[in-house]
């Protein structure tokens, strides 16, 4: 069993990049930084994604992207005030 440490500083995602096809899903995660942080599952429970575009990719709150036209966007992931993003390209 890991040792809990101080208070979560930051966020990070499964991926940084990603490329997905049209009509197609792809699920990243969020995970705090440092990932044994004491307030770790309340970091990750309050995270929130958005879509720069769109009108070429989209994703839920659980991190779910489907791509919907060629084209490129950045999903970024907010918790508190802590920030991550994966740059997704969308594909034929």
């Amino acid at each position: 069993m890991q040792k809990r440490v101080a208070s979560a500083n930051g966020i990070t995602l499964s991926q940084k990049t990603a490329t997905i096809k049209v009509g197609a899903t792809k699920q990243v995660t969020a995970a705090s930084n440092p990932i044994n942080a004491v307030d770790a599952n309340a970091v990750v429970s309050a995270t929130t994604f958005s879509s720069s575009d769109k009108a070429v990719a989209t994703v839920t709150n659980d991190g779910t992207i489907t791509g919907v036209t060629v084209g490129s966007a950045t999903i970024t992931a907010t918790s508190r005030a802590f920030t991550a993003e994966v740059a997704v390209t969308v594909t034929e």
